[in-house]
């Protein structure tokens, strides 16, 4: 399900939501290293809670697409490239891309209402998560149509939870937040109702 077969042009064909964000973030983390610019566009586009506060909204978007470092957009980008095609070919693209925004968004403001105003943080990582809390709300549906699901999936977000909390530096309340929020939106999306409305 997981194990990705297609050749570079079939990715991009079958899955375009998500080989674009992958893209982008790339693309983004290359400009950060620019000498001089890259430090700028990096500290104007992280998310600071006062900032936010402060009314600089914008960085409750462009913080979903920078990173700190290589290793940091890198296991990012292939969590994306694993489980993203998935989930956008079962939900669909603008579905897909309302998990990933609105996980990311709530993400961000899970910790600008749990964390002081000056914490700061950059990553797509809240919107993965709510990949992995999509997929979750699908398991729920499918327990008892395709159980193989859930012994894929729960033990993916299980051991995806305790890293959060056994990894430094990592933003807690965004992994969660995201979580959370792909949850109840893949929870909506999957009932067999909606399901059935979109074919």
């Amino acid at each position: 399900m997981f194990i990705r077969r297609e050749n570079f042009k079939q990715y991009i064909k079958l899955y375009p939501v998500v080989s674009s964000i992958i893209a982008i973030n790339f693309i983004v983390f290359i400009i950060t290293l620019i000498p001089g610019i890259g430090e700028d566009i990096l500290y104007a586009g992280m998310s600071v809670n006062a900032f936010i506060a402060a009314g600089e909204w914008w960085r409750i978007i462009t913080s979903m697409f920078l990173h700190a470092s290589f290793t940091h957009v890198f296991f990012n980008m292939f969590s994306l490239f694993l489980f993203g095609p998935e989930l956008e070919k079962i939900a669909g693209k603008m579905r897909f891309l309302t998990i990933y925004f609105l996980a990311g968004i709530f993400g961000v403001a899970a910790t600008f209402l749990t964390q002081d105003p000056y914490y700061a943080s950059v990553g797509a990582s809240g919107a993965i998560y709510g990949i992995f809390g999509a997929f979750a709300a699908l398991v729920y549906y499918t327990r008892n149509s395709f159980p193989q699901l859930k012994q894929i999936i729960l033990p993916i977000i299980v051991i995806s939870v305790i890293m959060t909390f056994l990894t430094p530096n990592i933003n807690i309340m965004a992994h969660l937040g995201g979580l959370v929020t792909g949850f109840i939106l893949g929870f909506v999306y999957f009932n067999s109702k909606n399901m059935l409305r979109w074919r």
